[in-house]
């Protein structure tokens, strides 16, 4: 059975450059904050970091102390089994109820059992009811 929870997720800008991205993990680590998920995207001067850490309020308050805008926002963080039609299976649940999915991101090694999850929808209440409802389902 998977488990799914609303988590906050951080939006952090950061220089397209060699070494912004290790000095930001680097800083991170040093004050004991895990990474559970994170996705990049560029643009020409800037990315866009987005990630779910163990820790948000002291992520925000060291990122912003090295003047990194940050702006945090609710996802959903699902457990999920890693197979075939799993992904499916979410998307066409939270389709069927009208709530659209505005990105995902995923990883899982391809031998593990479960993968992690992280869904930005445009109703996060709504989603977790749907989603909790499907696996009570099952």
């Amino acid at each position: 059975m998977k488990s799914t929870r609303i988590v906050d997720q951080l939006a952090i800008f950061i220089a397209n450059r060699p070494g912004t991205l290790s000095d930001m993990c680097d800083a991170l680590a040093g004050d004991k904050i895990n990474i559970y998920g994170l996705t990049v995207s560029d643009t020409v001067d800037h990315a866009v970091v987005r990630m779910v850490v163990s820790d948000t309020s002291r992520a925000i308050a060291l990122l912003e102390s090295h003047g990194t805008l940050v702006v945090d926002s609710e996802v959903l963080m699902v457990e999920n089994d890693n197979r075939p039609g799993s992904l499916s299976r979410i998307a066409r649940c939270l389709s069927g109820a009208k709530i659209n999915i505005e990105y995902a991101y995923l990883a899982s090694m391809p031998t593990a059992k479960k993968g992690l999850l992280i869904l930005r929808v445009n109703d996060v209440k709504k989603a977790l009811k749907v989603l909790t409802s499907m696996d009570s389902a099952n």
